[in-house]
């Protein structure tokens, strides 16, 4: 008998910790479950209802279980989890600019204008959107209160952020005269940004490394350590024969034979062997040369890769409009290192624009080399020489255009008004368009597919867009397909209002003025919750997550509530009229912080999405 007593008052106590969650209206709410008809659903004499009838959990005079409604069975049921804050696959978007012959954005468009192509078959779009920079401007809740008796709520509206800039350096293939001209630009940038930009710095060496900060001073400090750092294993121009990245991949990778027949002779020519050993020797040396070279260039370049990645990771965890600037003079893209990842769809997934700037600046191809190496060249072969060198400077460009292109961003380059080119590439387009579409028939093998936008209309506007995505090469399971959505919600600011929710902020501080108690109270409107029918219940579960972050868009901490809801009919009706708020508790130094809040709601796979501020003093 005592166990049975302890077993139901531990239940009684379950529900009540998540009855109670507002810790203001405790006898208020104790009041309620005494009388439960005092306030009746609708009285608009109750104010404070919605906060405090708002609690599922507390129904005392709920009536005994049945064998469909045993008492292992509860109506409402609540846990926490760590939070998951880590992109659905078969869903692939892309981000088109429209503009005049003049250059100017074209406005005003719709879904009904375009025409989309994959492997030259069109597509039907399922998703569009119209971006602008305020799209993703940050639009937070009413301040916060504080529960400090005598104390009244901070008078200013916190200043958040509203823009994020990451700056990528590719010092890996620079030269010092590129280095020491975007130095100079990017000083005299810094000085112009406003002080709600928040910007970082980043290299394609991994070396320098300045998160994102509103700290001018610090950005340009960082900005003198920024020198070329190549790599070390590259061919050099000593080398016999001097096989250039671009030459050993059409060797290696198309096996072009007159590349091949190009450092065969030039071999023959330059090797100190008298005679030159046999031809088919001489051959299997360069092909091991050309390999060689291919292999330095590849690890450079999934180097480069790597860090725009971790860059790109960092700016899609910040909670405001993204921007990524990426200057570097080019570089090679390879078969092998295409297919280590789609930059362009990652950073579409996260709202991110790039902006490329060749830090080459306004330039003439070098179509002779090494002048003190020219005589390599053999008469015979000299032209042909020639024409690789200038393909592979033209070829290094081409990677700034694809991700300017497929991300809705621009691509600066062939000038040398570098100053002009950084205060163009820290913001967005005025205006782009977002197209999603679910491929028909797509085949899980990683494979490339070209993509084709173009307008209904026969007009003469300009139309960028990405040049094409891979197809994933597996299936993601639907629980982790529901983790990537709230995470990828979860640092975006746009609000979504697919679940009707009210979002309030509080906190208290502790004695020493250190420390400090913010809550979240999240109040849901349970008419907008699609609820399944089963064994006499309306069931779903709701995921709660939320995330703090500083006022440099730094994730502080965060964490997820799973509330699984097995609701009688009775219990679903009074929720109907009252709704129910959900509280989060952090542990947070006195600041300024933007509070993020996403609901899931696992039967109708709807969100919802609220941004709030706080400022806690000191």
């Amino acid at each position: 008998m005592r166990r049975s007593r302890e077993i139901r008052r531990d239940r009684l106590s379950t529900k009540l910790l998540f009855a109670f969650s507002l810790a203001v209206f405790i006898a208020a709410q104790t009041s309620r479950a005494q009388a439960p008809d005092a306030n009746p659903p609708g009285n608009p004499s109750a104010p404070a209802a919605p906060a405090q009838s708002a609690q599922p959990a507390a129904q005392p005079t709920a009536p005994p279980p049945t064998a469909a409604n045993s008492a292992d069975s509860p109506e409402v049921s609540t846990h926490d989890t760590a939070p998951t804050f880590k992109v659905r696959v078969n869903l692939v978007l892309v981000r088109v600019v429209v503009r005049d012959p003049a250059g100017n954005v074209i406005p005003n468009l719709k879904k009904e204008d375009f025409q989309l192509f994959d492997n030259r078959k069109p597509q039907a779009i399922t998703s569009f959107s119209v971006e602008t920079p305020e799209t993703h401007a940050v639009k937070p809740a009413p301040e916060a209160t504080s529960l400090e008796p005598g104390t009244p709520p901070p008078a200013r509206t916190p200043e958040l952020p509203q823009r994020f800039v990451a700056v990528v350096f590719d010092d890996t293939d620079m030269i010092m005269q590129d280095a020491v001209t975007v130095r100079a630009a990017g000083q005299r940038l810094f000085d112009a940004l406003p002080p709600s930009d928040r910007v970082g710095i980043y290299s394609a060496s991994g070396q320098i490394t300045e998160e994102f900060t509103s700290d001018r001073t610090r950005l340009k400090d960082s900005l003198l350590r920024i020198v070329p750092r190549p790599l070390a294993g590259h061919a050099g121009q000593e080398d016999c024969p001097n096989i250039s990245f671009y030459q050993a991949d059409q060797i290696i990778d198309y096996q072009d034979s007159n590349a091949l027949g190009v450092a065969i002779q030039e071999f023959i020519g330059c090797s100190t062997q008298n005679p030159p050993p046999p031809l088919n020797v001489v051959e299997s040396i360069v092909r091991g040369e050309a390999q060689a070279v291919l292999s330095a260039g590849e690890g450079q370049t999934e180097m480069v890769y790597r860090h725009i990645e971790d860059a790109m990771r960092r700016l899609a965890a910040m909670p405001g409009q993204r921007v990524m600037v990426f200057v570097s003079p080019g570089f090679m893209l390879t078969m092998h290192t295409r297919e280590q990842g789609d930059l362009i769809d990652r950073a579409n997934r996260s709202n991110i624009v790039i902006n490329t700037i060749d830090a080459r600046g306004l330039y003439t191809p070098d179509l002779m080399g090494d002048i003190a190496n020219a005589s390599t060249d053999q008469p015979q072969t000299a032209g042909i020489h020639s024409s690789y060198r200038l393909a592979e400077q033209f070829a290094q460009t081409e990677i700034l255009g694809e991700l300017a292109d497929g991300t809705g961003g621009t691509f600066f380059h062939n000038r040398n008004d570098l100053d002009v080119g950084m205060q163009r590439a820290v913001a967005a387009p005025a205006v782009s368009y977002l197209l999603g579409f679910s491929p028909q028939n797509l085949k899980i093998d990683g494979r490339y597919h070209p993509l084709k936008v173009s307008l209904a209309s026969k007009s003469k506007f300009v139309v960028q867009a990405r040049h094409g995505y891979y197809a994933p090469r597996n299936i993601k399971d639907p629980a982790e397909a529901a983790k990537e959505e709230i995470q990828e919600a979860i640092f975006s600011q746009e609000e979504i209002h697919d679940v009707p929710i009210e979002l309030q902020t509080q906190f208290f501080k502790s004695d020493n003025d250190t420390q400090a108690k913010l809550a979240v109270l999240t109040h849901v409107d349970v008419k907008g919750v699609h609820f399944r029918r089963d064994a006499g219940r309306s069931r779903d579960n709701l995921t709660f997550a939320t995330a703090i972050f500083d006022e440099n868009g730094n994730f502080i901490t965060g964490g997820e509530k799973i509330i699984e809801m097995r609701l009688l009919d009775q219990t679903l009706t009074r929720l109907s009229h009252s709704g129910f708020t959900v509280k989060s508790s952090f542990d947070v130094k006195p600041g300024t912080y933007l509070v993020r809040m996403v609901v899931r709601d696992a039967e109708g796979e709807l969100m919802a999405a609220r941004n709030g501020a706080v400022t806690i003093p000191y």
